[in-house]
This record gives structure tokens, sequence and C-alpha cells, in this order.
């Protein structure tokens, strides 16, 4: 709102309900971030930020803290696991292109600098949100174990598995599997790298890195599978499935704790929402747009509804008016990225045919140098709103 700011509730502490903290205490407002996980989201292995995440950042102010602790992606690509380049990243065409590369870092430093544009007071730590009410038409409460906070707005960023989501749109039908599960992990200590970023596609499976600035990498490993299969040994079920993959894949693994290995099924909002919104409550991120990760956009979008949301705030007259502005101009992105990283997977991780494979390599090696660049711009190139 042009005036004075209001105050703020939002529910969930990841990266997008963080960044939505931020942008709305940037423009005046009282904010208070409630999560129900006993710490803030310092868990996690690594991301990828596109030229869209980075934008987001630099409009709430972290972009700079975030580049710093970042390592830029000038070299790596797509290859075949017996280590054939399918498809080669230029990162310095990149940054030429949009003046930043894409850059990689361990999600819990990303999530220690977005809570440290925070007041640590403003956390609400191991806090479950068991209702959302009014006052009045205008003032929403929001019940927790140790009382009722009052807000102007409600920003449900709570997640795939978004409580506040299934409440408000009961006849959705929710996240659903996609078909796939991925097992990943930061290495224990340096890897000998040759790329800062590289993924490998075979039949059903893809294996991926992301090189840290101290050496250090986070690895992903994307499998074709029935929901809920879990290995006794995740790291020796992945040493075995990937034994014969090109360096540096089972060095990679040879690096890695057993313990650090997290695996989680991938779920997405295969069906649209109607709406991000609902009276003076926005969903936001995951909650609102849940995808596969084959794109690497699921928290560069995020940030985008971070800094939309709150430029709709500061420039509109009234909440309303800011909610459908949102609306309007997140919903529609948001979910078109959902869909072509769905298709991305389709044809990529996904394809497990020899022929569909054989087929899609050959498109690969056979598309003009500039196929790559092409397409990371279709939708990373993205200009954050004003904030003011």
């Amino acid at each position: 709102m042009r005036d004075a700011g209001g105050s703020a509730v939002v529910v969930g502490g990841g990266i997008g309900g963080l960044a939505a903290a931020v942008g709305l205490r940037l423009i005046g407002w009282r904010v208070t971030v409630v999560e129900r996980a006993a710490t803030l989201a310092d868990v996690g292995a690594g991301i990828s930020l596109h030229v869209n995440g980075l934008r987001a950042l630099d409009a709430l102010g972290v972009g700079a803290a975030v580049r710093a602790a970042a390592r830029p992606q000038y070299t790596g690509g797509t290859r075949t696991p017996k280590g054939a380049w399918l498809a080669r990243m230029d990162g310095a065409a990149l940054e030429r292109e949009l003046g930043t590369p894409i850059v990689g870092i361990p999600r819990a430093e990303l999530h220690r600098l977005l809570r440290a544009a925070l007041p640590p007071d403003r956390l609400l730590v191991g806090a479950e949100v068991t209702s959302v009410g009014h006052t009045t038409p205008d003032r929403l409460t929001v019940t927790v174990p140790d009382g009722v906070l009052e807000a102007d707005l409600v920003v449900a960023a709570d997640g795939v598995n978004s409580r506040l989501r299934a409440r408000l749109f009961p006849h959705h039908p929710g996240p659903v599997y996609s078909g796939s599960t991925v097992l990943r992990a930061i290495t224990e200590h340096p890897v000998d790298l040759d790329s800062d970023f590289e993924i490998t596609w075979g039949g059903g499976a893809e294996f991926g890195h992301i090189a840290f600035t101290d050496g250090r990498a986070e690895w992903h490993a994307v499998l074709n599978s029935p929901p809920g299969v879990r290995h006794t040994d995740a790291l020796a079920a992945m040493r075995h499935r990937f034994a014969d993959w090109h360096h540096p894949v089972p060095e990679l693994l040879d690096a890695t704790r057993p313990d650090a290995v997290l695996h989680h099924d991938i779920h997405e909002l295969a069906t649209p929402l109607p709406s991000f919104t609902t009276g003076r409550i926005a969903l936001l991120g995951d909650a609102a747009h849940a995808m596969t990760p084959n794109l690497g956009q699921g928290a560069c979008q995020a940030l985008e509804d971070a800094v939309t949301l709150t430029a709709a705030l500061a420039t509109e007259p009234t909440v309303a008016a800011a909610l459908a502005r949102y609306d309007a101009e997140r919903r529609p992105r948001s979910q078109s990225v959902a869909r072509a990283a769905r298709r991305a997977g389709r044809m990529g991780q996904q394809l497990r045919h020899p022929l569909a494979t054989s087929l899609r390599d050959t498109a690969m090696r056979l598309a003009p140098s500039g196929a790559t660049l092409r397409a990371i711009l279709r939708h990373a190139d993205w200009t954050p709103p004003a904030l003011g």
C-alpha cells in the first residue's frame, strides 16, 4: 500500500517465505515468519540460481551477499553416461547476454543469508499454524501454539504439501507423484572437477553436480521409481547404480558420507491452481506452483513470487488490488514454467527406451550451438518490478 505498511504473517520459513518476509520489511511492513520445523531449513544440498533468481535477490537487497558466497557456473553441460558431450553450457555467453552467469550455492548458505536480513525475533520456529480466521473482513487471525497473531495479510509459503492450500482449495487434487525420486548430498571434502555444473542422462536416470566455492560439490541422482522406495544404504545403492558412469560420478559418491544422503520423492502440482490468492491470503512458492526440478527454476520462481508480491503491496492502493495484481502477474508465468519443467523431464531424465534416448541424444548433438543458451534465456530473462 502506498501509505504506511501493514502487518503480515508468513507461514513457512523456506526460501520463498524468507524472501517474502525480507521484501515486506523493505517496504515497511511488520512481518512474522512461522515455521513448524524445529530449525529453519539448515538442511538440504545445493542449488543453482539463474539470473531471474539473482535479480529477485538484488531487488530484495541480498543479491551481492549471495553472489559473494556462490560459485559462477561458466563451464559444464549435458553428457552421456560414457562421458560424451550432448550440449555445452557457455556461462560467459550468458553473462554477456544478461549480466550474470548462473551460480551454485549450498541451500543452507542461501537460507542463512536470507535469515540475516530479518530480525531474529521475527522468526517463530517450531510452531505450527493451526487455523487462520478473521476478526474483521480486513483483519486476519493466525493461531499458533502460544497464542494468536493478527495480520492484514497471510502469505502461505508452506511448501508442496501446504496445509493452508488444502484448506483454501479443498476440491483441488493437491500434489501428485511425478514418477521420479531424487537422492542428493554435498561431498565431505573437495573433489577434482572439470566443470562447474553437469548433468548426465541415461535411461530413466540423471546424475548431476554443482561445484561450490570451497571445492566441495553437491550431487544429485534422479531416478524413475515407484513412490516410497527407500534403500538400507542409499550411498551403496547409488555406487552400484552409477558404477560405470564417467568421471567424476564415482569420485563424487566416494567423497560422500553415507549419512549425508537425502532421499525425497518428487511431487508437483500437475493440476494448476485457479488462483494464487483467497481473500487476504496469498500462496507463494511450492505452495502455489510446485514443479519438477528439471529446469532448475523452483526456487527462482519462489523468489520472483516474493518480489512481485512486495512490489504490488508497495504500489497498489489496497491489499485487495495488490493481491489481484500478484495473481495476474505470477500465475500465468509460474504455471507456464511448471509445464515446461514437466516436459523437460519427460524428454530428458524420464526417457527410458534405448531408441527414445538415442533419438534425443542425436537431436541434442545436432542442435545449433546457441540452443542451450536460448533455452536458458526462455525462462530466466525476467526483470523484477519496482518496489516503489
